[in-house]
């Protein structure tokens, strides 16, 4: 089907027939897990009572706005959180993660990350850049981290030595731009229980940007107090235009929302606009959504290990996030990646990714996404830092089979490349 449609060599289209049938005991325990959510996410819709004026936006001050507050309470129970701020308010990932640290550290508090140096545009909002644009550091709240092992399995007795003292102790689930795995949620728990024996009041907060709905329970069930994401990643269904979320214990979730408007107002104000019915569309339809990109994950790292490339997490493996790593071994592979899976891509898909500087990074970066909703990693997309070992990051795939065919025109072109 795929060869009717597209320039895709036989031999590409025999490995792809041959990927297929390897994947699909794996793909079917994907579809378990998304019908156990796609079921607690409706049970949640019910249980709220969602209705028909809960899709209805309001304008100013936003008192009383039903639709946000209903919002709120709904993802809490599909989180299996006290309480849960979900919100278009929130512009980006990095931006819902500033919110929840600024809301609970203080001057003088410690906050350790207890899974090595975090992601690039948290470095800026910690302070470990040097920048001073009023960052945690500018403020008074110190730093520290405890570095992965060599396996990429956290050090727990290092965790527990520097989380004596710390307000928080931060945990990024997914992998950025490192090379290691996305952690389990049996790690996360090894993570809390170690900071806890040391602390029992300390704060453990969960990056769970790329984790969401991939497996029937999230971290809070698993020793965390906070969790953070971003909507147009797994949990807003490719459907919300913008977003994120927080969720946990109510007395953090309440410190957060006096940080995302103003002390003393807190989550009482903020209106909704016309966004309420893409909000809650997105979260109905966010189990599918990722159940999907799990299965593009797994086709990509299936295939691309076929052609002889190292990939992480193997087809395989468990998956603790919707990324595939694919060592890609040079610039030039890199570039073919990207380009070939905008070439696939519904939006601009004539357009030929080159790597530029970006704010918030250090390297250049080349990124493809020819997205409907702009930054959007639920939808297919790949980018990549240039810098060695040169490792391309492929997520999301709202649908499978037109991700599959980026997918395989990403490999097409790496193909070209290496046989000039």
């Amino acid at each position: 089907m795929i060869g009717k449609f597209f320039d895709i060599k036989p031999d590409m289209l025999k490995l792809d027939k041959e990927v297929m049938e390897i994947c699909k005991p794996y793909f079917e325990k994907v579809d378990e897990v998304a019908s156990y959510n796609q079921m607690k996410v409706l049970k949640a819709f019910i249980d709220n009572g969602i209705s028909a004026t809960h899709l209805v936006g309001t304008t100013g001050y936003g008192y009383d706005d039903r639709g946000r507050d209903g919002l709120d309470r709904l993802f809490a129970d599909i989180m299996g959180a006290e309480d849960a701020l979900c919100r278009y308010n929130f512009m980006s990932g990095t931006h819902t993660l500033t919110v929840a640290l600024f809301g609970v550290l203080r001057s003088g508090d410690l906050m350790v990350c207890a899974t090595g140096t975090p992601y690039d545009t948290l470095h800026g909002v910690i302070g470990i850049d040097g920048s001073h644009y009023g960052n945690l550091m500018d403020y008074g709240v110190k730093y520290d981290q405890v570095p992965l092992l060599a396996n990429s399995e956290p050090d727990l007795e290092g965790i527990k030595a520097k989380c004596k003292d710390a307000k928080v102790c931060y945990i990024q689930r997914s992998r950025g731009y490192a090379k290691r795995k996305a952690l389990s949620l049996e790690t996360i728990k090894s993570i809390s229980d170690a900071a806890k024996s040391v602390n029992p009041d300390i704060i453990v907060m969960v990056d769970n940007c790329y984790g969401e709905y991939t497996h029937t329970e999230e971290p809070l069930a698993y020793g965390a107090d906070l969790i953070m994401g971003s909507l147009i990643k797994n949990p807003g269904g490719g459907i919300a235009p913008t977003g994120g979320y927080i969720a946990g214990r109510h007395d953090l979730v309440e410190m957060c929302g006096h940080r995302l408007t103003a002390p003393g107002t807190g989550r009482e104000i903020g209106c909704s606009l016309d966004v309420m019915r893409e909000m809650y569309l997105g979260v109905y339809f966010a189990p599918m959504i990722t159940a999907n990109a799990l299965k593009t994950s797994i086709y990509a790292s299936c295939l691309y290990e076929k052609m002889g490339f190292e990939t992480e997490p193997r087809y395989f493996e468990d998956r603790n996030d919707i990324i595939t790593s694919i060592c890609a071994e040079n610039a030039e592979n890199v570039i073919a990646i990207c380009r070939g899976i905008q070439a696939g891509s519904p939006i601009d898909s004539y357009a030929a990714p080159e790597p530029g500087d970006m704010p918030g990074y250090d390297s250049q970066i080349i990124m493809a996404a020819g997205a409907f909703t702009m930054g959007s990693s639920i939808e297919l997309s790949c980018d990549a830092p240039l810098r060695e070992p040169f490792i391309a990051y492929m997520q999301g795939g709202t649908t499978f089979d037109a991700s599959r065919a980026a997918v395989l025109l990403s490999a097409q072109k790496v193909q070209d490349v290496r046989n000039k």
